[in-house]
Protein backbone atom coordinates (compact mmCIF):
# COMPACT_ATOMS: atom_id res chain seq x y z
CA UNK A 1 0.00 0.00 0.00
CA UNK A 2 0.94 3.25 -1.20
CA UNK A 3 -0.05 6.29 1.04
CA UNK A 4 0.57 10.27 -0.44
CA UNK A 5 -1.10 13.53 1.49
CA UNK A 6 -4.61 12.66 -0.52
CA UNK A 7 -4.72 9.23 -1.57
CA UNK A 8 -4.17 5.37 -0.42
CA UNK A 9 -3.17 3.14 -3.52
CA UNK A 10 -3.42 -0.34 -2.82
CA UNK A 11 -3.87 -4.15 -4.03
CA UNK A 12 -7.54 -4.64 -4.94
CA UNK A 13 -10.19 -7.08 -3.59
CA UNK A 14 -13.15 -8.36 -5.49
CA UNK A 15 -15.59 -6.02 -4.08
CA UNK A 16 -13.99 -3.25 -6.05
CA UNK A 17 -14.75 -4.47 -9.30
CA UNK A 18 -18.16 -3.12 -9.42
CA UNK A 19 -17.80 -0.09 -8.31
CA UNK A 20 -14.66 0.86 -10.30
CA UNK A 21 -16.58 -0.60 -13.27
CA UNK A 22 -19.38 2.31 -12.34
CA UNK A 23 -17.26 4.92 -12.07
CA UNK A 24 -14.70 4.59 -14.49
CA UNK A 25 -16.49 3.11 -17.53
CA UNK A 26 -18.46 5.92 -18.93
CA UNK A 27 -18.17 7.70 -22.30
CA UNK A 28 -15.83 10.42 -21.07
CA UNK A 29 -13.50 8.29 -19.34
CA UNK A 30 -13.06 5.54 -22.00
CA UNK A 31 -12.88 8.21 -25.09
CA UNK A 32 -9.50 7.59 -25.29
CA UNK A 33 -9.42 4.13 -24.27
CA UNK A 34 -11.23 2.18 -27.15
CA UNK A 35 -14.85 3.25 -25.68
CA UNK A 36 -17.38 1.32 -22.87
CA UNK A 37 -17.04 -2.18 -22.39
CA UNK A 38 -19.38 -4.46 -21.64
CA UNK A 39 -18.91 -5.10 -17.63
CA UNK A 40 -18.34 -8.66 -18.01
CA UNK A 41 -15.61 -7.86 -20.00
CA UNK A 42 -13.21 -6.45 -17.55
CA UNK A 43 -13.33 -10.09 -15.85
CA UNK A 44 -9.55 -10.40 -17.75
CA UNK A 45 -8.10 -6.95 -16.82
CA UNK A 46 -8.69 -7.78 -13.27
CA UNK A 47 -7.44 -11.12 -13.50
CA UNK A 48 -4.19 -9.45 -15.38
CA UNK A 49 -4.04 -7.20 -12.25
CA UNK A 50 -4.11 -9.35 -10.06
CA UNK A 51 -1.42 -12.10 -12.13
CA UNK A 52 0.51 -9.26 -11.53
CA UNK A 53 0.01 -8.35 -8.39
CA UNK A 54 1.17 -11.90 -7.29
CA UNK A 55 4.20 -12.17 -9.49
CA UNK A 56 5.82 -8.99 -9.37
CA UNK A 57 4.69 -7.55 -6.22
CA UNK A 58 2.63 -4.63 -8.14
CA UNK A 59 0.26 -3.63 -10.09
CA UNK A 60 -2.15 -0.91 -11.66
CA UNK A 61 -3.53 -0.32 -8.07
CA UNK A 62 -6.41 1.03 -6.86
CA UNK A 63 -6.76 4.69 -6.28
CA UNK A 64 -8.55 5.80 -3.21
CA UNK A 65 -9.54 9.20 -2.13
CA UNK A 66 -8.03 9.70 1.66
CA UNK A 67 -10.66 12.67 3.02
CA UNK A 68 -13.67 9.88 1.98
CA UNK A 69 -12.69 6.95 1.27
CA UNK A 70 -14.37 7.41 -2.44
CA UNK A 71 -12.58 5.04 -5.21
CA UNK A 72 -11.09 7.27 -7.91
CA UNK A 73 -9.79 4.85 -10.12
CA UNK A 74 -6.22 2.63 -10.54
CA UNK A 75 -2.81 4.27 -10.67
CA UNK A 76 0.02 1.88 -10.53
CA UNK A 77 2.53 -0.20 -13.25
CA UNK A 78 2.29 -3.69 -14.73
CA UNK A 79 4.46 -5.22 -17.68
CA UNK A 80 3.79 -4.00 -20.72
CA UNK A 81 2.53 -6.59 -22.87
CA UNK A 82 2.55 -4.35 -26.22
CA UNK A 83 4.33 -2.80 -28.89
CA UNK A 84 8.10 -1.73 -28.49
CA UNK A 85 7.70 -1.95 -24.28
CA UNK A 86 7.00 -5.15 -23.99
CA UNK A 87 8.27 -7.02 -21.09
CA UNK A 88 8.93 -3.63 -19.44
CA UNK A 89 7.46 -1.53 -16.24
CA UNK A 90 4.57 0.90 -17.94
CA UNK A 91 3.12 3.23 -15.54
CA UNK A 92 -0.48 4.02 -15.84
CA UNK A 93 -3.54 5.86 -14.75
CA UNK A 94 -7.40 6.22 -15.09
CA UNK A 95 -9.33 8.04 -13.01
CA UNK A 96 -13.48 8.96 -12.51
CA UNK A 97 -13.90 12.18 -15.04
CA UNK A 98 -15.20 14.00 -11.86
CA UNK A 99 -11.69 13.66 -10.39
CA UNK A 100 -10.04 15.07 -13.54
CA UNK A 101 -7.99 18.26 -13.04
CA UNK A 102 -7.11 17.85 -9.04
CA UNK A 103 -3.87 16.29 -9.30
CA UNK A 104 -4.77 13.28 -8.29
CA UNK A 105 -2.97 11.37 -11.24
CA UNK A 106 -0.05 13.11 -10.66
CA UNK A 107 0.43 12.69 -7.39
CA UNK A 108 -0.63 8.82 -7.29
CA UNK A 109 1.54 8.63 -10.42
CA UNK A 110 4.59 9.86 -8.79
CA UNK A 111 4.29 7.72 -5.69
CA UNK A 112 4.06 4.69 -8.26
CA UNK A 113 7.53 6.62 -9.68
CA UNK A 114 9.18 6.64 -6.25
CA UNK A 115 8.08 3.21 -5.41
CA UNK A 116 9.53 1.76 -8.55
CA UNK A 117 12.66 3.75 -7.77
CA UNK A 118 13.18 2.56 -4.33
CA UNK A 119 11.89 -1.62 -5.16
CA UNK A 120 12.78 -2.53 -8.51
CA UNK A 121 16.26 -2.30 -10.40
CA UNK A 122 14.57 -1.65 -13.49
CA UNK A 123 16.63 0.92 -15.21
CA UNK A 124 13.60 3.03 -16.56
CA UNK A 125 9.72 2.90 -16.19
CA UNK A 126 7.78 3.61 -19.54
CA UNK A 127 4.79 4.82 -20.01
CA UNK A 128 2.46 4.96 -23.81
CA UNK A 129 -1.26 6.28 -24.63
CA UNK A 130 -2.92 6.78 -27.74
CA UNK A 131 -1.81 10.15 -29.98
CA UNK A 132 -5.12 11.76 -29.15
CA UNK A 133 -5.03 11.43 -25.40
CA UNK A 134 -3.54 14.99 -24.68
CA UNK A 135 -4.33 14.66 -21.07
CA UNK A 136 -2.08 11.62 -20.48
CA UNK A 137 0.51 12.62 -22.05
CA UNK A 138 0.65 16.18 -20.75
CA UNK A 139 1.31 14.12 -17.26
CA UNK A 140 3.95 12.09 -19.22
CA UNK A 141 5.68 15.18 -19.73
CA UNK A 142 4.69 17.45 -16.22
CA UNK A 143 6.08 13.66 -14.39
CA UNK A 144 9.37 14.44 -16.30
CA UNK A 145 9.17 11.43 -18.63
CA UNK A 146 10.97 11.87 -22.29
CA UNK A 147 9.01 11.32 -25.53
CA UNK A 148 11.00 8.50 -27.22
CA UNK A 149 9.70 9.01 -30.97
CA UNK A 150 11.66 5.99 -32.42
CA UNK A 151 8.90 3.98 -30.30
CA UNK A 152 5.80 4.86 -31.56
CA UNK A 153 3.65 2.03 -32.43
CA UNK A 154 0.43 1.06 -33.57
CA UNK A 155 -1.52 -1.32 -30.55
CA UNK A 156 -1.89 -4.11 -31.92
CA UNK A 157 -5.55 -4.39 -30.04
CA UNK A 158 -6.96 -2.14 -32.11
CA UNK A 159 -8.34 -2.57 -35.40
CA UNK A 160 -6.15 -1.10 -38.81
CA UNK A 161 -7.61 2.67 -39.07
CA UNK A 162 -8.92 3.28 -35.50
CA UNK A 163 -8.57 6.56 -34.37
CA UNK A 164 -6.87 5.28 -31.25
CA UNK A 165 -4.21 2.83 -32.53
CA UNK A 166 -1.71 5.14 -33.42
CA UNK A 167 0.26 5.18 -29.70
CA UNK A 168 3.39 7.08 -28.73
CA UNK A 169 5.35 6.42 -25.98
CA UNK A 170 7.47 8.19 -22.96
CA UNK A 171 9.94 7.04 -20.71
CA UNK A 172 12.09 7.91 -17.28
CA UNK A 173 15.40 6.44 -16.56
CA UNK A 174 16.32 5.99 -13.06
CA UNK A 175 17.36 8.77 -11.08
CA UNK A 176 20.54 8.77 -9.37
CA UNK A 177 21.10 7.56 -6.32
CA UNK A 178 18.38 4.84 -6.98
Amino acid sequence: MIETPRLVLRPWRQADVAEFVRVTNTPEVMATLGGVMAPEDFAGIFARIDACQKEHGFSLWLAERRADGALLGFCGMKVANAGPIAGEVEIGWRLRADAWGQGYAREGAQACLDWAWRNLTVPRVVAITAVTNTRSWGLMERLGMTRLWDMDFEHPSLPQGHSLRPHITYAMDRPRGF
